[in-house]
């Protein structure tokens, strides 16, 4: 029997929490590359498109071996986004006769991330496009339980970059680390049957997903990412495809709270609660991590 949270035919909402120890979990390239943060609240912000690039790659980690078709990745680092809609009108794909409902089928079909995230796949050539996939598998930004203190630590290298400084006596440069002592993330994300319907998504596709997703953070490791770490995954599955109940009033189960006026060092200063005594009919959760 397929569990729960495998089964495409069911609605899904999660909530996961994203620990940050001395690391920087999303910098921002508006502010230097320091850590997001909210101006106002000053909560940490980690965004949606952060976490899906982390599970792009392990995908294509998990993938790197069996090489089982269906799992390339749209949205890869050195490849045009319009080359990849022309993958699709190649002579050994559909050829260039093919329509754009058959161009967007083959590329659902084709990339893993297509069919899991959607994409706008409207650039390029005309005759070469592939239209507009609404995915199924949707994040939300990743905010901090209590506001950050993004810290910048200079740092020295004894090596400089050219050569000619080397020759005129310059042994050393200086450079910049941008970390978060500690931050508690709280994200949530949703899974549409329906929509997981329209794209082809299988029990092997959520297999992938949520492996990848709990691994994500353990193969990109980096020097400004050393201890990131995924603490909580809880995923509340309805018993069909449109829901038994709101996602917000499933997702406000679980609450976590701060030391109050101590500072937060690790993940036992906080208390999580997860009210999941008298669920709604039809509504279960399940914990994968924590």
């Amino acid at each position: 029997m397929t569990a729960a949270h495998l089964d495409p035919n069911r609605k899904m909402d999660f909530v996961f929490l994203i620990e940050a120890r001395d690391s920087n979990p999303n910098g921002d390239p508006d502010a230097g590359g320091m850590p997001r943060t909210d101006p106002v609240s000053g909560q940490g912000l980690i965004t949606d498109v952060a976490l899906k690039r982390k599970i792009r790659n392990t995908v294509a980690l998990l993938n790197e071996d069996a090489k089982q078709p269906g799992y390339d990745i749209y949205v890869e680092a050195g490849t045009a986004l319009n080359a990849q809609h022309e993958r699709a009108y190649a002579p050994d794909a559909l050829g260039n006769e093919a329509s754009q409902l058959d161009a967007r089928q083959w590329m659902c079909q084709t990339f893993f991330d297509v069919r899991m995230f959607g994409a706008v796949m409207t650039t390029g050539k005309k005759d070469k496009q592939a239209g507009r996939v609404q995915g199924p598998l949707q994040l939300t930004f990743s905010r901090s339980v209590d506001p950050i203190t993004p810290l910048e630590y200079g740092i020295t290298r004894v090596t400089p970059t050219k050569q000619e400084d080397i020759e005129s006596g310059k042994n050393t440069e200086m450079g910049t680390k941008h970390i978060v002592p500690y931050g508690l993330y709280r994200g949530e994300g949703h899974f549409s049957a329906p929509l997981a319907a329209r794209t082809g998504i299988t029990t092997q596709d959520l297999e992938i997903f949520w492996r990848a997703f709990t691994l994500m953070f353990d193969h990109d490791r980096a020097a400004a990412r050393g201890e990131l770490n995924l603490r909580s995954l809880y995923v509340f599955t309805h018993d069909d495809k449109y829901g038994k109940a709101p996602a917000r009033q499933l997702l406000d189960r679980i609450t976590i709270k701060g030391p109050g006026d101590a500072t937060a060092r690790a993940f036992t200063d906080y208390q999580l609660d997860i009210a999941d005594t008298d669920l709604p009919a039809g509504v279960s959760l399940i914990r994968l991590i924590g």
